[in-house]
Formats: C-alpha cells, structure tokens, sequence
C-alpha cells in the first residue's frame, strides 16, 4: 500500500496479497480528494484480490484551482481530467501484474466520471450518487454499470437512479440501478470527525445499506473482470 505517481498523478495503489496477475479496480474518489477514506476504500478492495489504485485528480495545483477545473471537465464530458482518468485506466490495465481487466467504482464527481468512461475501453463501472452525464451518447456501447443512489439525497436530482437506468435499458447496456430508502449522498464514505455535520446536510455513511451496495459492486467485478 503506497502513493506513487501514475499517469502524472499522485495516486494510491494497494496490491492483493499472494500472486498475480490480478484484475485491476480504479477508485476515483469525491470532491474532498485523495482522503484517508478513498485510501481505505482502496485497499479494502485490494484485499478482495483486485489490483487497486486511486488517483488524486486534483494534483496538479491547489484544491479549489482544482475543483474548479475538473467539475467543469466533468460537465462538460471531456477535458484532461476525463484524460487523466483514462491514462490510469491504461496504465493499470498495461501492468504485467494485471490482467488486462479494469473496472471502475467512482464516488459522487468519481461516480460522474466512471459513467463517461464506461464506454472508453474499461470492463465494469460503479459509480455511486454519480451525476449523469447531459449527453447520454457517452452511454452508447457502455461496459456493464451498476450504480447506487439515496433517495433522500439533495444533491443529485430526484429519479436521477431511474432516469439512469432507462438511458442505459434503452441502449441495451447491462446494468443494476438501485435506489435506497432513508438514505442520502455519500452513504458509502467515512468522513470521520465530521460525521456530526454531515448528519445534518444528510451526508453520512449508512453501515446496512453500505453493505448491500457493495455486495452489488462485487458481485459485477467478480463477473465481469474475473469471469
């Protein structure tokens, strides 16, 4: 478990125990960054035998310059954090210690980007409380997606799970859309300290409905990278 720089980036990359080659996993993380909860996340899935590495899109400058840039890459649909994204994906896919298999799981701006890559040559992606991107051409020849939602979250527009998984029914796309009752954004994350807060902006993490979620998640990658 280290940080290395891939692609440019300043990136986090957790190895499964034993030998390879193993089947590779992007985690692409929200808008806190490259926080000790993405790096968790990464190396818990480096443990179900995924080669695992998470990027910092904001590496290049200060947060906010960062944030900036990148959120309107993602609104825009292209731009060189849709390009960095895919730099790692190749990398990871490229290394003699992986398979050649590469999914994706995002998380809020992460889930975002998963969906505009899913038909850029990855195998799998998850993105969770992910924007759906405006133009839905991007979902044209998608890779298999299964993406989670909150029902209470304020901060993805009501039905957006629906809305989802029709654009991807109508395409033909392999998917599982789930939305979950009583929860709302950024129910997979740990937050730590400011769990209290996020309570009230209806934020926090969700332990039932987390496990649930990536049970899911597992079971696509399991399918479509080891299978």
């Amino acid at each position: 478990m280290s940080d290395i720089a891939v692609a440019g980036l300043r990136s986090h990359v957790a190895l499964p125990s034993g030998e390879g080659p193993w089947p590779g996993v992007v985690v692409l993380h929200e808008a806190l960054g490259l926080t000790r909860d993405i790096r968790r996340i990464t190396d818990t899935i480096a443990t179900r035998g995924y080669l695992a590495v998470a990027p910092d899109l904001f590496s290049d400058g200060g947060l906010l310059r960062c944030l900036r840039r990148v959120f309107s890459d993602l609104t825009r649909g292209s731009g060189r954090a849709v390009d960095d994204v895919l730099a790692v994906t190749s990398w990871l896919s490229g290394r003699p210690d992986c398979t050649g298999k590469v999914g994706v799981v995002g998380f809020c701006m992460g889930g975002g980007f998963a969906l505009l890559v899913s038909a850029r040559g990855v195998d799998v992606v998850a993105p969770n409380y992910g924007p759906v991107p405006s133009d839905l051409s991007v979902l044209d020849g998608a890779c298999p997606v299964v993406a989670s939602y909150g029902a209470r979250d304020r901060f993805m527009p009501r039905g957006i799970g629906g809305d989802l998984s029709a654009a991807l029914e109508q395409r033909g796309v392999r998917h599982d859309v789930k939305t979950y009752d009583g929860v709302g954004h950024s129910f997979l994350n740990d937050h730590g300290p400011f769990e209290s807060l996020e309570r009230v902006l209806g934020l926090h993490s969700d332990e039932a409905v987390a496990a649930d979620a990536w049970e899911r998640i597992y079971r696509y990658f399991d399918e479509h990278l080891r299978g």
